[in-house]
């Protein structure tokens, strides 16, 4: 009894806690590591694949985007030297076009000739 300990008046053994594990072959128990680690770098390697098609995605809407950008700074400077750009005028005449057609696109009309207001204004005070 000098190996046994008393505690909360019951007598435990020393050792160990819980079940004693079940002896699992050593091989099988490698194959399941290899596999595991062989699953493991195919979903890495799908998520980094992932990701950088996300990453060129995202560059291409930067790049289409800088284009839109520098477009609307050519316009702009075209406008502040008092030229009207020749796409500007397409959209314009576009809408008189859509207008005398159906009717239904004054309130286009009425923004667009609010806008040139705007711009004429602007551009008389910088």
């Amino acid at each position: 009894m000098d190996e046994n300990k008393m505690v909360a008046g019951k007598v435990k053994k020393p050792g160990k806690r819980g079940r004693k594990p079940a002896k699992i072959d050593l091989k099988a128990k490698l194959e399941r590591s290899r596999q595991s680690a062989r699953e493991c770098r195919a979903r890495k390697k799908l998520r980094y694949q992932y990701l950088e098609e996300l990453v060129s995605s995202k560059e291409r809407a930067i790049c289409a985007l800088r284009e839109e950008l520098e477009m609307y700074k050519q316009w702009c400077s075209a406008m502040d030297q008092g030229k009207i750009p020749s796409e500007i005028k397409a959209l314009l005449t576009g809408d008189d076009h859509k207008m005398s057609q159906g009717g239904s696109s004054t309130k286009t009309s009425k923004n667009s000739k609010n806008n040139n207001n705007n711009i004429s204004s602007s551009n008389g005070q910088g």
